[in-house]
């Protein structure tokens, strides 16, 4: 208990770091001063390919299962298939357990692949039983990456944060950036790149719009086709017929992964999946029910204004009524997050016409703040929409500590000229174990005897 509230003091000075008051809508006055906005070049260190002739490169973790007692792991060799056998154990010292994989390699235009491993390890214990969640759990939640200079800064960040695992909101390389073979190239370069990361804990992938590659003067119009050959995902085990929509279970969080550019609409083989997926969440033993999508549903940027509103039109209900948590999106490049708001009252013929204050609604928070090639969406809409809490066009990570079923501590870390600066946070209260609850349950005067001064707005959420 008395490292909850440490946790809980922390977030609470986090949040007075950043000037960002609960109780009010905010717009960041920060200006960024901006590093150039371009690729990394090709002879970077960054980019580095592994001493030794054959040697692996690329390698990433997924989990790969829907239980978490699976992994996935794929790694790449340039010349000639590799060993198709992983040894693993339970302890750096002993390798007494082996498992076989498979490869393949793909062409793209007239690029061809190294040849591309992949290896499922199953049977996997976990360290400790995080179901009652009891045990803090770290997430980190990136989007719209790249790999430029500022890339490598949020990335470092990230690392230092010392996560548990990633979960990606989309636009991971943006090769589209480019064409003919250096598509597939720079698929390459970005592999080497984030594998300071993926290489030593699990990154769950989600797809964006940079991840179709759409190019028919090159005679490639197969959809996503780069991304599906090189980051698998455990779309079978939840039931799923596409690799670009699944769940998993991690941690005490159940994580719904939605495919904002494939069909979606009624009836549809994502929808009849999402339908099903959510009658199957059980927050007694997963209390947190996480989304991820690329486009998001609520944002007030310029920059893809209202892409999202065909999902939030077929999903939202169900957002409210299943009581998601929180929902996270990238693509707009910019930090935003929501309040607790639904638009599910209004029809063509009635209802409130604009987002108004749910409870039971998701917060939504937009992170394509990676630090792509693209550069930042400076343009907000003004006013401030009444549904948007804080905003700020810069770059930087968000983490997610889960502190147990009722309780997790989020915060935003903008990436400042190459720091690492807390800029908003603020206490996220389980919509199944502190929703309805939450009142009779927690004692507010205890609470306000341990951090003063604190608003109830600021115990409340976004609400």
């Amino acid at each position: 208990m008395k490292q909850f509230w440490v946790g809980l003091v922390t977030a609470f000075f986090l949040f007075l770091s950043g000037l960002n008051n609960g109780n009010a809508k905010m717009t960041s006055t920060f200006v960024r001063s901006e590093w150039p906005s371009t690729d990394i070049p090709l002879d970077n260190q960054a980019f580095a390919v592994p001493k030794g002739r054959n040697a692996p490169q690329q390698v990433h973790i997924t989990q790969g299962d829907y239980e978490g007692k699976a992994v996935i792991i794929s790694w790449v060799t340039p010349d000639e298939p590799g060993s198709l056998k992983v040894q693993y154990g339970k302890s750096e010292k002993k390798y007494d357990l082996t498992a076989e994989g498979t490869v393949s390699n793909y062409s793209f235009y007239k690029y061809k692949s190294g040849y591309i491993h992949e290896c499922l390890l199953d049977g996997l214990e976990m360290v400790t039983d995080l179901s009652l969640g009891c045990a803090p759990f770290y997430l980190c939640l990136p989007g719209d990456l790249g790999q430029t200079y500022n890339s490598l800064s949020t990335l470092q960040h990230y690392m230092q944060s010392g996560a548990d695992a990633v979960l990606f909101v989309g636009d991971l390389s943006y090769s589209d950036r480019y064409q003919y073979n250096d598509v597939g190239i720079r698929w390459d370069t970005w592999g080497r790149f984030v594998e300071q990361s993926t290489a030593y804990q699990p990154w769950m992938w989600s797809a964006g719009n940079h991840e179709i590659e759409f190019m028919p003067y090159m005679d490639e119009v197969v959809p996503f086709r780069n991304f599906l050959h090189r980051y698998p995902t455990p779309y079978l085990a939840s039931k799923s017929t596409n690799p670009l929509w699944y769940a998993i279970k991690r941690a005490s969080a159940h994580i719904i992964v939605l495919s904002s550019y494939s069909p979606f609409v009624k009836y549809t083989p994502q929808w009849t999946w999402l339908e099903e997926e959510l009658k199957k969440v059980d927050r007694e033993k997963t209390p947190w029910l996480i989304v991820l999508m690329h486009a998001p549903i609520y944002n007030s940027n310029e920059a893809h204004f209202m892409e999202g509103e065909s999902m939030r039109a077929a999903f939202e209900t169900w957002f409210v009524q299943y009581r998601v948590d929180v929902i996270f999106a990238g693509h707009v490049h910019a930090y935003e997050r929501s309040y607790r708001i639904s638009n599910i009252q209004y029809n063509v013929t009635s209802g409130d016409r604009y987002p108004i204050p749910d409870k039971s609604a998701p917060v939504y928070i937009t992170v394509g703040d990676g630090g792509n090639q693209e550069g930042l969406a400076g343009r907000f809409l003004e006013p401030q929409p009444d549904y948007s809490a804080f905003r700020e066009a810069s770059y930087g990570h968000s983490m997610l500590e889960i502190k147990n079923r009722t309780h997790a501590l989020y915060h935003w870390n903008r990436n400042d000229d190459g720091k690492k600066v807390p800029t908003d946070a603020f206490v996220l209260h389980n919509q199944y174990w502190g929703g309805n609850l939450r009142r009779r349950k927690l004692n507010k005067h205890h609470l306000r005897r341990t951090i003063q001064p604190i608003t109830d707005k600021f115990l409340l959420d976004s609400e």
